[in-house]
């Protein structure tokens, strides 16, 4: 089951590697550009700046930059008129991620889940918790955005639902992170200590409880109840 399950869906698996691996490297490359060109950042007219909200969401959709990272330099360079523009970039994200997840698993995962009536049975009760869940996986600030948004986007979740849980789960981890960037003195020290002392230490730690425990309701939840329907059908 395993090694079909590996063949038959590679290309899922090897996007959500890279989706996991490549915000790391992309986000330690641009702090030395953000340092550098800090004057140009801080100057963009009206046009530059909605072009720079629409570059970060492909970056964000793309595994090219944390959404963690985004906030705290958007929070730093723009201040808080520019938090509406962070919060709209993360739904173009999200329904940008949710769309080339689409392309390339072409639903063959799910098909390939419902060949086993358990697992199948486990997969249709989150889709009809997919509510819940969207939010919980946004709300930790652990979790990455682009990893998360391919696999929640494997459930089939109506698109629409999908981004409004989206950017409702994003928005406690958003807004402290960028007031942290809006509090910040210097870039540098910003991205490399973002949590903002033991207060933002300790809720970013309530953040990743609140998620764990929620899913772990969530998908034992959904094992019960898939557990229950399965051995009904078989009476």
């Amino acid at each position: 089951m395993l090694k079909e399950l590996l063949q038959k869906n590679a290309s899922a698996f090897i996007s959500m590697l890279l989706l996991v691996v490549v915000p790391v490297l992309v986000s330690s490359t641009l702090v030395y550009y953000l340092y550098q060109y800090q004057a140009v950042l801080q100057s963009l007219n009206l046009a530059q700046t909605l072009l720079y909200f629409v570059v970060v969401a492909f970056t964000m959709a793309f595994a090219l930059t944390p959404t963690t990272f985004v906030a705290l330099v958007t929070g730093y360079y723009f201040g808080w008129p520019g938090f509406a523009g962070v919060v709209c970039s993360y739904g173009l994200a999200a329904l940008i991620g949710y769309g080339v997840a689409k392309l390339v698993d072409h639903g063959k995962m799910l098909a390939f889940l419902h060949r086993f009536p358990k697992a199948g049975a486990v997969m249709d009760e989150l889709r009809e918790q997919s509510w819940g869940l969207i939010i919980l996986t946004r709300i930790s600030p652990v979790l990455p955005f682009a990893f998360m948004t391919f696999v929640l986007s494997l459930l089939q979740v109506e698109r629409k639902k999908f981004l409004l849980a989206s950017m409702l789960g994003m928005l406690p981890r958003t807004l402290f992170f960028f007031w942290v960037g809006t509090q910040a003195q210097n870039i540098i020290t910003l991205l490399n200590d973002p949590s903002a002392g033991n207060e933002g230490k300790i809720l970013v730690i309530g953040l990743i409880i609140v998620s764990l425990f929620g899913l772990y309701y969530i998908f034992n939840n959904a094992i019960k109840k898939a557990l229950r329907r399965t051995a009904e059908a078989k009476k």
